[in-house]
């Protein structure tokens, strides 16, 4: 299919002219943290300022070098798509790493958990961090969450089928929903549904016990689904039912596709009920919460004197439904030590982390489309083996699923699990326990943040040798680009064709 476009013709102008105007939109971005460090005067500024500065000149001198009009071939969008995360990592990591004494390879880890909505931190401090700092590594959520390639499309002149192409391959989940025939349009009215979404938990969270600043964040990190907190204790730090309740509610808005709410503000809610995803997730979520509370109040394991249980005893229902949807979501907020549940809560929290959200949200994760679509694969495969010449074809949302998007789920699912194993298997060749390596593996992959054993939600990665922090980053892009955009990188036909 791509044989059209042969070697000769690949040219790294138009991924290089990408990358310079994501490195850009990232110094300009910059620029709202460095008005919170100038609000704070905690003596991060001059950081900040260096780091706008270095990134808007490499930024700008690149896009100037490269600015001419470009055709994308399939080669062109998968790379500058996979490179964009690493560049928007490489510079955003200079906040952080030019403010503080935190090795770079420690400041990279946190750019990228933070772009790509992961939430795993190796800080082992957080509350010691100045404003400014803060500030950007909860804002990465908010700019990676709907998407780097996305806010680009938008305001850049990728018009056409480069626009999206370079959409479709970025976009979380197995389709990209186009409200708008025009690429650049839909873009715009996602962040627009994003932008209002993001503006009412903001609002919200401020009238409750929060000041603007910790809104502001924790909006960042519930709207991306990413879970970075600006407490060492994270959520549970407020200890408020109404700042809980707001961000289960929100995290649940996150975590469905942005194309249903582009509807549902226009009246149109009834596109929620007709949606077999957003049916099927829902089912999950209510499923999960009825087989924890059962659990909660069934299980000799809660008769426990320790600090934890008698926590979630005082609060059951708040404390299931906030880490239930926290898991799913793939947010990783926490507001109790889930490690001192029973393990039958431990292990179903653990099957959720692979669920994720639905697809066209923030959520990670293998998405519950893909779920749904295997399902109904794995159905019509028994029933052909009873009925071997009966015409049975698959069908979703009341249409015909092609084979090109059957062969495009199996080949995920079939790569998703390779990857979770060997990587799990190369974390225990360092010496981590089973438990740990597992969970830190599919944290990753899925982009929650918190797993179990030794990266609880009460712990974090610091722990962690720096080859391993650069291959959890790498792994992390993977699972934020759907893995097969960056795996297909690695296939030599890709590069002869």
């Amino acid at each position: 299919m791509l044989k059209h476009y042969s070697t000769k013709r690949f040219s790294l102008l138009p991924t290089l002219n990408v990358l310079a105007a994501l490195t850009l939109f990232i110094g300009l971005s910059m620029g709202f943290s460095l008005l919170v460090s100038l609000a704070y005067g905690d003596g991060d500024a001059k950081a900040l300022f260096e780091s706008m500065i270095i990134t808007l000149s490499i930024g700008g001198i690149s896009y100037i070098l490269t600015r001419h009009p470009h055709v994308f071939t399939p080669h062109q969008v998968f790379l500058s798509v996979s490179l964009s995360w690493v560049s928007a990592s490489i510079f955003g990591a200079l906040p952080m790493y030019l403010a503080t004494d935190i090795s770079y390879t420690d400041c990279f880890f946190e750019a990228m958990s933070g772009f790509t909505t992961t939430g795993a931190s190796m800080l082992t401090d957080i509350e010691s961090l100045p404003h400014g700092v803060l500030f950007w590594r909860s804002f990465t959520h908010w700019l990676g969450g709907m998407g780097i390639i996305v806010f680009t499309v938008t305001v850049t002149p990728l018009a056409g089928r480069s626009g999206s192409l370079l959409f479709s391959a970025e976009a979380p989940g197995p389709v990209s929903d186009k409200i708008t025939p025009r690429i650049s349009e839909t873009a715009k009215l996602l962040y627009y549904v994003y932008g209002i979404i993001s503006l009412a938990e903001f609002i919200l969270l401020w009238a409750g016990p929060m000041d603007w600043f910790d809104s502001a964040c924790h909006t960042f990190g519930t709207m991306a689904t990413g879970g970075f907190s600006t407490k060492n204790a994270s959520v549970a730090h407020f200890q408020s039912a109404y700042v809980d309740w707001v961000i289960i509610i929100f995290m649940v808005l996150a975590g469905t596709n942005f194309s249903l709410h582009y509807f549902g503000l226009h009246g149109k809610f009834i596109k929620y009920l007709k949606s077999r995803e957003w049916q099927f997730w829902m089912g999950i979520m209510g499923m999960a919460l009825l087989l924890m509370a059962f659990d909660l109040y069934q299980s000799p394991f809660y008769e426990s004197n320790t600090a934890s249980v008698q926590a979630l005893k005082a609060e059951p229902l708040r404390q299931i439904v906030f880490q239930v949807v926290s898991i799913i979501t793939t947010t990783g907020f926490a507001t109790a030590d889930f490690e001192q549940w029973s393990y039958y809560a431990q292990y179903l929290l653990f099957g959720l982390m692979f669920v994720g959200g639905m697809a066209g949200s923030t959520g990670g994760g293998i998405k519950a489309i893909r779920i749904l679509l295997f399902t109904k694969m794995a159905i019509t495969e028994l029933r052909r083996m009873i009925h071997p010449r009966a015409y049975l074809p698959i069908k979703l949302r009341n249409q015909f699923v092609d084979d090109d998007a059957i062969r495009n789920t199996t080949t995920f699912l079939l790569f998703f699990m390779v990857i979770f194993v060997g990587f799990g298997f190369f974390l225990t060749a360092f010496g981590h326990d089973l438990v740990t390596s597992a969970t830190a593996s599919v944290s990753m992959l899925c982009n929650i943040g918190p797993g179990l054993g030794d990266v609880g939600p009460t712990d974090n990665y610091s722990f962690f040798s720096d080859i391993e922090k650069w291959c959890m980053a790498f792994v992390m892009m993977l699972g934020r680009l759907e893995v097969l955009t960056v795996v297909v990188l690695f296939n030599r036909h890709f590069w002869r064709s």
